[in-house]
């Protein structure tokens, strides 16, 4: 005790001086942090991988609202094929989190049932060519019930999954699907390419009241994307039906969804580098199309390009090119719009073939300036 009063005796003298410092003298410390570019707030963004978005965006809405509950193959006990439900059965338990035979139709049926009574499922695809075995209940069951009984009966139900080319899964595992459920009235149809594309988009499938598609990529999982700090509220959500311009750009038109959208984007900084500036719009939603931010940037660029992973017959492209043809924007076209698409062949198997079956940075940049006539 004793030294402990000799040693505030000793510090008194110092603390009379520090008072007695003029206000810029005081203010020493903040100015300080200011010169060598301290930050005083909390960091805007963070990195977060797909996987751990919609990770987020699951245990977010399985605790904001008792009805969501979460159906599928391996995703209870195991956390999910790809760890998306990772830590949510341990959490939320059997009946909120539920692992089912390996029987497509049957699950979905259930999950249907479900939403029809007023829960609102979440059904997992481990991939959605699996989801073939259950189309019917997608489209019959899911998609037309709310206009067969006059809009008296409500599905309320996400089903969600991976989709498109993975790698190295040949044929029967690499369909896109975008273009086979964006045809049907009914669905709505989301499309994720980012983090927060995907904690958004998925927040906002599982309150919406009417049937949703979320088709997600396998590839994407375990990419870090940057998310703000909006984001990371447990309120993102992600509006379905609007797009969002990537990157702003006067020469071009470059409109895609999912993964190929990082690919124009980098397609776009090689271009950029020849004096090439591409406006890159993520669709985001498949159905319905927000043709008009793609209308609005056709006429600030007068020139299009669609990019997508699927098949070229009757693709997303091909609709974005026909609606824009249909359209004011047409005017303004100086060139016609050009599709880059996955090859009209069956997914092979072997690696060197199918990189030549998915589109490329290289067929973007070659896309573009053929459009742009260079």
């Amino acid at each position: 005790m004793a030294a402990s009063a000799a040693a505030l005796r000793h510090l008194a003298p110092l603390g009379a001086r520090l008072a007695r410092l003029p206000p810029q003298g005081r203010a020493a410390g903040p100015l300080l942090q200011q010169r060598r570019g301290f930050r005083l707030s909390a960091p805007a963004a963070i990195q977060v991988t797909v996987r751990d978005a919609l990770n987020q965006a699951l245990d977010e809405e399985l605790e904001r609202d008792e009805r969501v509950f979460l159906l599928g193959e391996e995703v209870a006990q195991y956390d999910g094929a790809y760890k998306i439900s990772r830590g949510l059965w341990k959490k939320y338990g059997d009946k909120r989190v539920i692992d089912t035979p390996i029987s497509e139709m049957g699950f979905t049926g259930i999950a249907v049932g479900a939403a029809m009574a007023g829960l609102r499922p979440v059904c997992e695809f481990m991939t959605f060519n699996f989801s073939m075995q259950a189309i019917d209940q997608v489209i019959n069951s899911a998609a037309k019930t709310c206009y067969m009984s006059a809009g008296s009966i409500a599905v309320p139900i996400v089903f969600r999954g991976p989709n498109g080319a993975s790698a190295g899964v040949a044929a029967q595992h690499s369909q896109c699907f975008a273009a086979w459920y964006g045809h049907c009235p009914g669905l709505k149809v989301v499309s994720p390419w980012s983090s927060e594309d995907a904690k958004g988009l998925l927040k906002a499938s599982i309150r919406d009241d009417n049937p949703v598609v979320m088709l997600e990529n396998e590839l994407l999982y375990g990419v870090p994307f940057e998310m703000s700090e909006q984001a990371q509220s447990k309120d993102f959500i992600i509006p379905i039906g609007k797009a969002k311009i990537e990157r702003q750009g006067t020469h071009v038109t470059l409109v895609s969804h999912s993964r190929p959208v990082g690919h124009c984007l980098e397609a776009a900084a090689v271009l950029a580098k020849e004096g090439v500036e591409c406006e890159v719009i993520n669709l985001r939603t498949i159905r319905p199309m927000d043709i008009e931010a793609v209308e609005a940037s056709v006429v600030k660029t007068n020139h299009l390009v669609t990019v997508e992973g699927g098949w070229p017959q009757f693709g997303v492209g091909a609709e974005i090119c026909a609606r824009i043809m249909e359209g004011s924007a047409f005017n303004y076209l100086d060139a016609p719009a050009v599709r880059v698409t996955g090859a009209d062949v069956p997914m092979p198997y072997a690696k060197i073939l199918e990189d030549n079956c998915i589109p490329q940075v290289k067929d973007i940049i070659f896309a573009v300036k053929k459009t742009l006539n260079i």
